[in-house]
C-alpha cells in the first residue's frame, strides 16, 4: 500500500518559466480552479533521464490545456535547446487502454495518466523506445518517429537490450524479442495464458514491492533472466468494475493475507529462448522473488530471495549457464520486526557490491568485498533506500538521506575506500530527489520547499549547478500560482512529545490571526508505515484553498512512518491501529490547547491506510473530532494483500486476535461522530468489499453515516470533473456536520 493522497499531493516539477518578476493581484481560489488546468503547480514532467553519453536530457512533459496527456520532451544539454520528439497526439491511434495496462498504471501510481507513460534509451544515445496505445515506436533526435512491427495488442514492459541490438516486450503473457535491425521479433516463450505469465511482476511484485518488471537482460545481451509465474492456486476476487452505463465483471487473482501467492519461477535463456535453465530459488517455494540484477561482466546474477515472512532476505549468486545458486549473504530482522526491501543493490566492477541495510538500527549503505562488509555511511539518520550514482573513477558514491534533519532530504556523497566524511551536494532548506548519469557525473535535482512548486536543474558532481530544467519561479508572472500568492500561507513546523515520550513531528498552515478568535482544523492523516508525510515540501493549491476558507491545515507523523529509525517503524508491528492512532489522537488533543483553535470543530481527513486511520480514529476517541471522512479505507486486514498485510501483522491463520483487534468491524458501533466513506466501485487494490463490509456492520448497529462511490473509478479517485465533485462533496459534508461553513470562497 503505497501512499494514496487523494487531491492533496500536488508536488510537481515543471519547464523552465521565463518571466520578469511582478506584484501579485490577489485571487481567491476556487475548488474548481484548483483541479483545472493549467495546473497551479505548473507543467509536471515526470521520468526525467540522461541519455547513455550524457547529452540529451529527456522528459514526459504534460500540455498546459490537458494536465494529463502527456508528450516526449529533449534538452540537448550543451545549448539548453528543448525539442519535442514524440507528441502523443500526433503519432498515437487513441485506441483504448487493456485492463492489464490500466493496471499496470493503477499499481505505478499513475493511473487516469494519458499519452506516453514511458521510454527507454538504446545505449548509443541515438533512439529511443516509446510505447504509445499499444503500439512500439522508435523515436529519434531529429524528431523522426518510426512504428516498429511488433503487431497487435497490448506491449507491456518494452526496453532496448543493454547491447542495443534488441527490443523487448511482453504480449499475451509471453516475452517477445525483436531484432532491431531487421524488425524481425519472435516469442520466446510459449505456454504464457489463463493464470501463466512470463515476463511480468506478479501483483503484489507491483503493488507492494516495488518491483515493475519481469525480465532482466545481461549488460552483453548474451542471456535474459525471465520471470514465469502461475497465478492457479490464488484466490478469485468477483471485481466488479462499476461505471456510469454498464459493470465489468473481472474475475482477480488477489492474493489476500494468509491465503496462497502466486506460484514463482526464475528462468535464464539465449535472446532467441534457446539453452532454457531454471535458476535454484531453493527447496521452500513459498517465498518472493525481490530484486533481479546482473553482475557488470554478465557472468553473475544477484538474485533476493525474501522469505513469506518477511524476516529473512537472502542474497543469491546465480550461475547464468546453468541455474545454480548459492547464498552470498543474507540480511535477517530482529524480534518483533521485518526485513525492509530497497532498490540499492549495485554491483562494482571490480566484483565487489553496494547494499542498503537497518541492521544498526538506520538505514545506511555498506559495501560487501570478498566476503568482508565496509559500512559507508553511518549515524542518527536515514539513507533513502537506493543509490542515486557510483563515480568507480572518483571512487564515490551519490545517495539521497536526512542527515541534515528529517524534515529535508539531501543529496550526498562520499568516498567508497575511505568512508567516512559525507558532503552534502544541495541547498539546505530544500526537500530533493536526485538522479544521474551512468557515469555518475551530472545530475538531474528535482526540489521543492514550502514556499516553491518543484523545479529541476542540472548539475555537476559537485552539486554545482550548471543550468536550470525548469526553473519554475512561482514569483514569475506567468506562472499559474502567481496570483495567488498574495493570499499564500506558509507552513510552520513544530515537535510533539507523547505521554509516553515518543517525539512527533507536526506541520500546520494557518489562516491569518485575528486575536480572539478560533478556528476550525482540517487535520489531515495517512498514518501508515513507509510514508513521511511531514516534510518541508511544497504542499499544493488544495492545502491553500482549505487555508481560505478559514480553515487551519495540520497533520503529524505518528510511528510506524518511515525515515526515523528501524524501531520507530516497528511500533505498528502486529498492532496495526493502535499506537499510530494514539499518536493521532495526541495531535488533536494538542491542537485543543491551543488558543486559536476551535476544539469543537476539528475535522479529520484520510484516504487509502488514512482512511482506514479515520475508523480506527473515531472508534477510539468518541467525540475528540467533529467529523470524519474515510476515501477508500481498509476496514479487515483480512482482505488485504499477502506482501504488505503479512509483513507488518503476521499470518491471519497464526495471529487471528491481532487481526481482530486490528481491523475496523469490532469496534464499529462505538462511532458515534459523523462518517463520510468515499470509494471507488473499482477499485482493484483496496477492493470495495472493504467498504461494503463497514457499511452493513455500520447498519447492522444502527450507528448513521453518509457514503459516497464512484462509479468506474479504482484506488484513485480523480481527474477532470471528478476530483471537484470529490471534495466538493467532503467540504459540504463537513460544512453540514461539523458545525457550519469555515468560511467559504
Amino acid at each position: 500500500m503505497r501512499k494514496w493522497l487523494v487531491g492533496l499531493a500536488l508536488i510537481s516539477s515543471v519547464m523552465p518559466v521565463m518571466a520578469v518578476d511582478a506584484v501579485a493581484q490577489p485571487q481567491d481560489l476556487t475548488l474548481e480552479r484548483v483541479f483545472a488546468s493549467p495546473d497551479l503547480n505548473g507543467l509536471q514532467p515526470r521520468k526525467m533521464t540522461l541519455s547513455p553519453d550524457g547529452k540529451w536530457l529527456t522528459l514526459l512533459r504534460n500540455r498546459p490545456e490537458e494536465k494529463e496527456r502527456f508528450d516526449l520532451w529533449a534538452m540537448d544539454t550543451a545549448t539548453g535547446q528543448w525539442r519535442v520528439l514524440v507528441d502523443s497526439k500526433k503519432v498515437g491511434s487513441g485506441a483504448e487502454l487493456s485492463e492489464a495496462e490500466k493496471m499496470q498504471r493503477e499499481r505505478a501510481r499513475i493511473g487516469g495518466t494519458k499519452g506516453i507513460v514511458a521510454y527507454d534509451w538504446s545505449p548509443d544515445s541515438k533512439s529511443i523506445l516509446v510505447p504509445l496505445e499499444g503500439d512500439l515506436y522508435l523515436a529519434t533526435l531529429d524528431g523522426s518517429v518510426r512504428k516498429l512491427p511488433a503487431g497487435a495488442g497490448a506491449k507491456l514492459n518494452a526496453s532496448v537490450s543493454p547491447g542495443g541490438r534488441f527490443a523487448s516486450y511482453v504480449l499475451d503473457q509471453n516475452l517477445v524479442v525483436m531484432e532491431l535491425g531487421s524488425g524481425k521479433g519472435e516469442r520466446v516463450t510459449q505456454d504464457g495464458a489463463d493464470t501463466v505469465h512470463w515476463g511480468e511482476a506478479e501483483f503484489v511484485a507491483q503493488e507492494e514491492m516495488d518491483r515493475f518488471n519481469g525480465y532482466w537482460w545481461s549488460p552483453d545481451d548474451r542471456r535474459i533472466a525471465v520471470e514465469r509465474f502461475d497465478e492457479a492456486q490464488v484466490g478469485v476476487v468477483t471485481r466488479a468494475a462499476i461505471g456510469a452505463e454498464g459493470t465489468n465483471i473481472y474475475q482477480q487473482r488477489y492474493p489476500k493475507a494468509g491465503t496462497p501467492n502466486a506460484l514463482v519461477e526464475l528462468y535464464l535463456m539465449d535472446p532467441n529462448g534457446a539453452n532454457r535453465v531454471k535458476v535454484d530459488l531453493g527447496s521452500e517455494i513459498d517465498v518472493y522473488l525481490a530484486r533481479v540484477d546482473w553482475s557488470r561482466d554478465g557472468k553473475t546474477l544477484y538474485v533476493q530471495r525474501q522469505n513469506r515472512d518477511q524476516t529473512v532476505l537472502d542474497v543469491l549468486k546465480v550461475d547464468p549457464a546453468t541455474g545454480k545458486s548459492a547464498v552470498l549473504f543474507s540480511e535477517k530482522s530482529g524480534p518483533k520486526s521485518w526485513v525492509n526491501l530497497s532498490n540499492a543493490l549495485t554491483p562494482l566492477a571490480d566484483g565487489s557490491l553496494i547494499w542498503w541495510s537497518e541492521r544498526d538500527g538506520h538505514g545506511h549503505l555498506y559495501r560487501f568485498k570478498a566476503g568482508k562488509w565496509t559500512q559507508l555511511t553511518k549515524g542518527d539518520w536515514e539513507v533513502t533506500p537506493d543509490v542515486v550514482g557510483v563515480d568507480e573513477a572518483a571512487g564515490r558514491i551519490f545517495f539521497l538521506g536526512n542527515k541534515d534533519g528529517v524534515l529535508e532530504r539531501h543529496l550526498y556523497s562520499t568516498s567508497i575506500a575511505n568512508p567516512g566524511t559525507v558532503t552534502r551536494l544541495t541547498e539546505a532548506g530544500w526537500w530533493n530527489m536526485a538522479t544521474m548519469d551512468d557515469a555518475a557525473h551530472r545530475i538531474i535535482v528535482t526540489r521543492s520547499n514550502v514556499n516553491q512548486p518543484a523545479q529541476a536543474y542540472l548539475a555537476d558532481a559537485k552539486g554545482k549547478r550548471i543550468a536550470w530544467v525548469n526553473e519554475n519561479a512561482v514569483t514569475a508572472a506567468d506562472h499559474p500560482y502567481h496570483p495567488y500568492l498574495a493570499s499564500h500561507r506558509e507552513r510552520s513546523f513544530g515537535t510533539l512529545t507523547t505521554k509516553d515520550g515518543a517525539v512527533l513531528h507536526w506541520e500546520m498552515v494557518t489562516p491569518k490571526l485575528e486575536p480572539g478568535k478560533r478556528y476550525p482544523v482540517f487535520f489531515q492523516h495517512y498514518g501508515g508505515p513507509h510514508s513521511q508525510t511531514v516534510s518541508r515540501a511544497w504542499g499544493g493549491a488544495l492545502q491553500q484553498y482549505l487555508v481560505d476558507r478559514g480553515y487551519i491545515w495540520f497533520q503529524i507523523d505518528n510511528r510506524g512512518s518511515p525515515n526515523r529509525g528501524k524501531a520507530f517503524e516497528d511500533a505498528i508491528w502486529h498492532a496495526m491501529g493502535s499506537i499510530e492512532v494514539q499518536d493521532q489522537v495526541e495531535g488533536a488533543n494538542f491542537l485543543k490547547t491551543l488558543d486559536f483553535v476551535d476544539p469543537k470543530r476539528i475535522v479529520t481527513y484520510g484516504w487509502s491506510y488514512g482512511g482506514y486511520m479515520t475508523l480506527k480514529m473515531l472508534e477510539a476517541a468518541p467525540g475528540t473530532f467533529a467529523a470524519g471522512v474515510a476515501g477508500a479505507p481498509v476496514t479487515k486486514w483480512e482482505l488485504y494483500d499477502t506482501h504488505y498485510t503479512e509483513r507488518y501483522m503476521g499470518d491471519p491463520n497464526k495471529v487471528p486476535d491481532a487481526y481482530r483487534t486490528s481491523d475496523t468491524i469490532s469496534d464499529a458501533a462505538k462511532i458515534s461522530d459523523p462518517l463520510l466513506i468515499l470509494h471507488g466501485m473499482a477499485d482493484d487494490n483496496v477492493v470495495l468489499e472493504n467498504t461494503t463490509a463497514m457499511a452493513a456492520t455500520l447498519q447492522q448497529q444502527k450507528v448513521p453515516f453518509e457514503m459516497m462511490l464512484y462509479p468506474g473509478h479504482t484506488h484513485r479517485v480523480g481527474g477532470p470533473g471528478i476530483s471537484e465533485h470529490l471534495w466538493g462533496t467532503i467540504l459540504d459534508f463537513l460544512d453540514r456536520r461539523a458545525g457550519g461553513e469555515a468560511g467559504q470562497r
